[in-house]
């Protein structure tokens, strides 16, 4: 983790595999960082693992869910609740579920 970043309470960091915080990121609480999920498509249902990267600057918001492989790149913004299963493009804010493309964020 990153100097100046920010884990609140009740956030799930479910770690098979690597999670990278950058600095100056804030994770809301009850957000839920998952790095594995299980191969469906195989009847033994296998573990399936990746590294989760939250680049520097970005905020994932109140009970946002971020799947593995996932890329938040710098400066983005995760809207409340919202399930990333995509990268997300540095300063863009995304939302909903499926999280989607709202706007690009412009610093004023």
């Amino acid at each position: 983790m990153g100097d100046y970043s920010c884990i609140a309470p009740h956030v799930e960091c479910y770690c098979a595999d690597k999670i990278k915080i950058g600095s100056h990121c804030t994770i809301s609480q009850y957000s839920y960082l998952c790095t594995a999920t299980h191969n469906y498509e195989n009847p033994h249902m296998p573990l399936v693992t990746a590294p989760i990267v939250i680049n520097d600057g970005a905020w994932v918001c109140a009970d946002a869910f971020i799947g593995p492989g996932v890329t938040i790149g710098e400066g983005a913004v995760v809207g409340a609740r919202a399930v990333v299963m995509k990268d997300v493009d540095p300063w863009t804010v995304v939302a909903g579920n499926p999280a989607q493309f709202i706007k690009k964020r412009e610093l004023r």
